[in-house]
């Protein structure tokens, strides 16, 4: 598969690699000393108290950098896996920015959930995007030599830890580059070959035949026309499930004739972070060998500016033959999703779950880090909440409140795309998208998909990777 590699091994040869770390990593502070000296590593006597009060601690040992860290063990097993991702991603970089080539990480008396997450925080606070900078900023690798840590944990935590960096590195790239017809041929390049993962592509002519007028409407101002992805994969095994994943995908929004402010275009680069993260969770999906059959679609499409462009007041006739008037042209996301819905739907899947950077007003609610959740089914969405929880890749259920349907009502059309009075901007856009949704069990994820500043944790400014760990988690409980 060619698409981002792994950066963990096991046993590998550390007299190649130079300027080292080494990590030791337990919930329990006189397990770290006792192991520092039966290995004869002194750790500074100024340092001893403020290593158990601080729960980190750096110094030199000849050539090598040795660095302590504590993790919280807590009470709910469920949790030890992101309480260990997000305080490993907090606590290491300091030591990564010192930029070292390797990391040596021994992993002390701490269980195998905990170690999962803290290999995942490692590769996910490594992470950094110099694909447009001259000089490549290097790429740290992380290797173990602790014969009891088992490769199926190190294979796991490196699979995911690559699925959510290449959700953040295809919102990360340029729109210049990541256009709607290199999206696509990314995709089919990354997995040709793959047993498990097939990919058809639909171009403009194919979108026409199939009438999905509301995503032809979104691309047609653009010079890089629309595409739809299909991504299948089968694993070979009787299917437990036929799930149905789709994902958002503008890889630029000038908002249209509707035009966005400057500050407001800034980050709409990061537009198509839903189809990057169904992107991820099928990157995960190549290898996992899991029994469900699943059907993947980027909508992809850039909602531009020219001489074709749609007007606010246009109709368009969405794929299902609704007639829908369109309000605002920058609530154009919703309208490339109905006719993927549409389209999934046909294949008769026993759920779907659709992921887009949609509203403003659910970063608004819920701030960049928690998704809004909207569901027809109390089942589905209990159980990706769930998966939320246990991943630490977090949503909140959100109201589908039927009574807001009003507000997309039209005197010219069967609805509008979008709600004049500005109120219950989130949902208003859910309701749209139910619209679509055939008697299936269906769940929207509304996701900011951004980092917007340096944190300490685990991403840099930048593309986040939202959802793929969420999804990823919820497959596995299928």
């Amino acid at each position: 598969m060619g698409f981002m590699k792994n950066s963990f091994a096991k046993n590998a040869k550390t007299e190649s690699l130079w300027n080292k770390s080494i990590v030791y990593i337990a919930y329990d502070a006189k397990k770290i000393t006792t192991l520092l000296k039966k290995e004869k590593i002194e750790l500074p006597e100024a340092l001893h108290k403020s290593f158990e009060q601080k729960k980190t601690a750096s110094f030199f040992n000849d050539q090598s950098q040795i660095n302590l860290i504590l993790i919280d063990k807590p009470s709910n097993k469920k949790h030890l896996y992101a309480k260990a991702r997000d305080q490993i991603g907090s606590k290491i970089q300091s030591f990564i920015d010192g930029n070292p080539k390797s990391c040596d990480v021994h992993f002390v008396g701490i269980a195998d959930e905990s170690i999962q997450g803290c290999l995942v925080g490692l590769d996910l606070a490594a992470y950094r995007f110099d694909e447009s900078k001259s000089q490549a900023l290097g790429h740290l690798h992380f290797f173990t030599e602790d014969k009891k840590l088992s490769s199926k944990i190190l294979e796991q935590a490196s699979e995911l830890s690559s699925s959510i960096n290449l959700a953040r590195h295809l919102v990360n790239l340029p729109p210049n580059e990541l256009h709607p017809v290199n999206f696509a041929a990314m995709i089919q390049k990354g997995f040709r070959g793959s047993k498990t993962i097939k990919v058809e592509i639909w171009d403009e002519k194919r979108l026409a035949k199939e009438k999905c007028g509301l995503h032809l409407g979104v691309g047609a101002a653009s010079a890089h026309p629309p595409r739809l992805v299909k991504i299948s994969y089968k694993s070979g095994k009787k299917a437990k499930k036929k799930i149905a994943l789709i994902g958002k995908g503008i890889t630029f929004d000038t908002g249209g004739l509707d035009i966005k402010p400057s500050a407001g275009m800034r980050l709409m680069k990061k537009d198509m972070g839903g189809a990057a993260a169904i992107s991820g969770v099928f990157n995960w999906l190549e290898h996992s060998g899991l029994a469900v059959d699943v059907e993947g679609y980027l909508a992809l499409a850039e909602n531009s500016i020219d001489k074709n462009a749609t007007r606010p007041s246009d109709i368009h006739i969405a794929r299902n033959g609704l007639k829908v008037e369109i309000d605002n042209t920058d609530a154009e996301g919703r309208l490339v999703l109905a006719d993927a819905i549409d389209v999934a739907c046909d294949h008769k899947p026993d759920l779907i779950i659709d992921a887009a950077t949609l509203t403003g007003a659910g970063k608004v609610s819920l701030g960049q880090d928690i998704a809004s959740l909207f569901s027809n089914d109390d089942k589905l969405a209990k159980m990706i909440q769930d998966a939320g929880d246990i991943s630490g890749d977090l949503c909140w259920r959100m109201p589908l409140h039927q009574d807001y349907a009003k507000e997309l009502s039209s005197p010219f059309a069967d609805c509008t795309n979008s709600s004049s009075s500005g109120f219950g901007g989130s949902i208003t856009a859910a309701l749209f998208l139910q619209k679509f949704v055939r008697d299936i069990p269906w769940a929207h994820l509304d996701i900011f998909a951004w980092t917007t500043s340096n944190q300490p944790a685990l991403a840099q400014k930048g593309g986040s990777g939202q959802a793929v760990a969420n999804l990823v988690s919820f497959l596995k409980a299928i």
